[in-house]
Formats: structure tokens, sequence, C-alpha cells
């Protein structure tokens, strides 16, 4: 008789690494191309995506056959993370930020791979910002992941030191020493920058969240064109948001927020 649980355990997996995989395309994908990129038979593939298509979370072009997740994750995302102390308490004061400083904010929280944005209040502006809730976005090249490499998991900066990185956005190679200084940095300022790193023609400036334990959980980043968001921004802009990152932490229950 077959283990009936195992099946479905791969099944859930299978369902889940598509929807990841998928979630930041910005363009609709064929079978072909999503089970190269996975690894995985096309026919699971395809077999996964008509019962993701079934239940809303996935819709197919009629004419071009393609597949694109619909806004049914976003909102359940959304009413998660809406329900969540961090977020929560974190809103208004990113509504704040984003006021003050005229740029978009996010909030996002580490992962063993990464920063993941799990909201965004965004400006208008000409230059839009195309990070979206859900995205991950890299240690190395983010200001996000300096700052977690700052004050997070300590064991984390010794393997990206060690890892290979692809060049950055801006075309320049990854340079180990040069992180581990701009890390350091973001240690004793707390705060960090990563110019045209993620995005050509980008910046962001992140800060620390602490929680009621002391512990590195979230940044609070704002970001913008490199005009708005220099690469030595401006001392009353890195005290705009470390300010409001030690605000979320106090509301959270930290009581040693680093100075």
């Amino acid at each position: 008789m077959k283990d009936t649980s195992k099946i479905n355990n791969h099944s859930a997996i299978a369902a889940f690494q598509i929807i990841e995989e998928m979630a930041p395309m910005t363009e609709d994908v064929r079978v072909t191309d999503l089970a190269r990129r996975l690894g995985m038979p096309r026919a699971k593939v395809y077999r996964y995506l008509q019962t993701l298509c079934n239940i809303g979370y996935v819709r197919q072009d009629p004419v071009s056959e393609r597949y694109r997740l619909t806004l049914k994750l976003f909102h359940v995302g959304q009413a998660i993370a809406d329900g969540t102390q961090l977020t929560s308490t974190a809103r208004p004061v990113m509504v704040q930020l984003r006021d003050k400083a005229g740029l978009t904010c996010t909030l996002s929280i580490p992962e063993q791979n990464g920063m993941r944005v799990v909201d965004i209040v965004r400006v208008d502006s000409p230059v839009q910002i195309v990070t979206k809730p859900g995205a991950l976005l890299s240690f190395h090249a983010s200001a996000q992941g300096k700052v977690a490499l700052a004050f997070g998991d300590p064991d984390q900066l010794p393997r990206q030191l060690a890892s290979s990185h692809p060049a950055l956005a801006n075309g320049a190679p990854f340079d180990p020493a040069r992180l581990k200084a701009e890390v350091t940095r973001a240690a004793r300022t707390g705060w960090a920058v990563a110019p045209e790193e993620t995005l050509n023609g980008l910046n962001a400036l992140s800060a620390p969240i602490f929680d009621l334990e002391n512990k590195f959980i979230a940044t609070i980043t704002i970001a913008g064109s490199v005009q708005d968001i220099p690469a030595e921004p401006p001392a009353a802009l890195c005290a705009d948001v470390t300010r409001a990152a030690r605000a979320i932490s106090i509301d959270l229950g930290c009581t040693e927020y680093p100075t």
C-alpha cells in the first residue's frame, strides 16, 4: 500500500517550489522554461500548474498559453502580514518615514538565503521601485543584507565572504574585502547602503530592527535613485532611517537598541 502522506508532501513541496520560482517573474512563463529552471519533468510542472490554475493561484494566457501568478497569493500573504505584530507595528512608522523622506519604504526579514521583503509603502515618483513584496534580496548586494550581516546571524558573514557571487548590477565584481568593510561600517553606524548593487541607478538605505529579546529580526529601508540617496547619504537622512528603526524596535519591546 502506498504511503499517501509522502506523496501529498512531495506534491505540496513541488507546488510551492513552482510558486516561489514564479514570484519574482515580471513576464508570463512557458512550462518548458519553468521546468528547466526547476529541474523538474515538464509533465510534472504542467500538472501542478493546472492544479494551481484550478484553485486560482495561477492564470494561463489563452493566446500564448504561458502562465503567471494571480493576486490571490498576494492577498493571502498581505492578510497574514497585516496580522503580525511586526508589520502592524512597523506600518505607521513606515508611512511617516515615506512621507518625510519622500521615498519608498520597505520592511524585510532575514531568511536563510537573503532578506525577504514583507511590506512596501510606495511613493509616487518618476523613478519607480520595482521590488515587490515577497522579493528575496541577497545578503552581499543589498543594504538590507549588509545590515543583517552586521547585526544578525554571526555565521552568515563568513559564508558570504567565502561564496562565489555574480557581478553587481553596476557590473562590478564581488569583492569580499569591500563587503567585510561595509558590514563593519554598518555595525558601527547602524545603517548600510548598496548603490547600484541590486539595480542600476538605484540605491537603498537600511537600518536594523530588534525584538523584545534585543535580537535582530528585520530592516526598515528607504529606496530611490542614486540622486535621492547618494553613495554617501546625508547625515540627516541616515538619522531619519535609524530613528524609524529604533522607534519600531522600542514598540516591539527592545531595550538595548545599539547607538
